[in-house]
């Protein structure tokens, strides 16, 4: 198997992650944009194949999910995979530095919280399923 091969093995599995814990595929500038219009709240797990942080950042966003207070909406943007999209998504992120994995948490379109990788990488997993839940306890409503 060539290198390629074994990312692109690596890119749909993790995409595969993020669409089984609920998240919508995001792919370009225009879907982002849709998105991101929708009112209420929006979790946007900003994926990677980063193993360590990407692989505790996806299974952490599908526990955090079951909780008294969740987002309205789910969606992902693919760092070094689909740029454009990710471009985008950025541009709402206004005070916060680009990084990836990540979280950030919108409302009516505007970002108001995020943790950034170094907030998920060497932590627990269940660390970081306790700080998405505290973001959806600020700003969620309940379910």
């Amino acid at each position: 198997m060539d290198f390629q091969m074994f990312m692109n093995d690596i890119v749909d599995q993790a995409r595969k992650e993020a669409e089984a814990a609920g998240f919508e595929q995001l792919r370009t500038p225009e879907e982002v944009e849709d998105a991101f219009k929708r009112p209420g709240t929006t979790l946007v797990l900003v994926n990677s194949v980063c193993g360590c942080a990407g692989g505790i950042a996806r299974p952490a966003a599908a526990h955090a999910i079951h909780y008294d207070k969740v987002p309205n909406h789910m969606v992902t943007v693919f760092a070094g995979q689909d740029r454009e999209a990710t471009e985008k998504a950025r541009e709402y992120f206004v005070g916060f530095p680009p990084s990836s994995p990540s979280f950030a948490l919108m409302k009516d379109g505007k970002c108001v919280a995020m943790l950034h990788r170094h907030d998920i990488e060497g932590s627990e997993q269940i660390e970081v399923v306790q700080k998405l839940q505290g973001l959806f306890e600020k700003y969620c409503d309940e379910i």
